[in-house]
């Protein structure tokens, strides 16, 4: 499933309701943690595509037991691209027990493509700054996350297990885990 976004702040917002109500359709509850994860982590990528780029953006969201979307440039060979699946994140449309519980611990991801080439920084600022910890919250809230070249821009992504309670003894996401952003504290509200 895919979102396409304009370069206007009011977008963040618009990208938060329409995947909750993608997970809703799926039957993820707004009030679930996966749901809550998700939401603030697409807000982030959003709001860093909008704010630091300031030209129009992709949402794409690969959700368990939906068929992803194909990409809106086939030839990228990016994920969701025609034809491409990814397994992790795509869960097959059955009655078997067991394939319902593959489903239910399947990862979520979460890409924000944009047509800026600039690679995604994230930055150390002080107590007082009013932004700059949106990937150090990517970093500390998803299972795993990174970006990669796509055509002439990049596309940043983040996955969630579903089935993961606790990240004790996972191995760090992109960038180090916690022990690269020590020093902050973060609350979430």
């Amino acid at each position: 499933m895919q979102l396409e976004i304009r370069p206007d702040p009011a977008e963040v917002g618009r990208a938060r309701r329409w995947a909750r109500s993608r997970l809703t359709g799926l039957g993820i509850g707004a009030d679930e943690p996966l749901a809550e994860t998700l939401v603030l982590l697409v807000s982030e990528l959003v709001t860093n595509a909008v704010v630091h780029t300031g030209r129009p953006a992709v949402l794409r969201l690969y959700l368990p037991g939906s068929a992803p979307e194909p990409a809106s440039d086939p030839a990228s060979g990016a994920p969701g691209a025609a034809g491409a699946t990814d397994p992790a994140t795509t869960a097959p449309a059955t009655t078997d027990p067991a394939a319902s519980d593959r489903a239910a611990a399947a990862t979520v991801r979460l890409e924000v493509a944009d047509t800026s080439s600039r690679a995604p920084v994230p930055r150390c600022v002080g107590g007082d700054a009013t932004g700059g910890r949106g990937l150090a919250l990517v970093d500390c809230l998803a299972d795993r996350w990174g970006w990669h070249a796509e055509g002439s821009g990049k596309s940043i992504w983040c996955e969630l297990d579903r089935c993961s309670q606790s990240r004790e003894g996972a191995p760090p996401a992109y960038g180090g885990g916690l022990s690269a952003y020590e020093d902050f504290a973060f609350e979430a509200v």
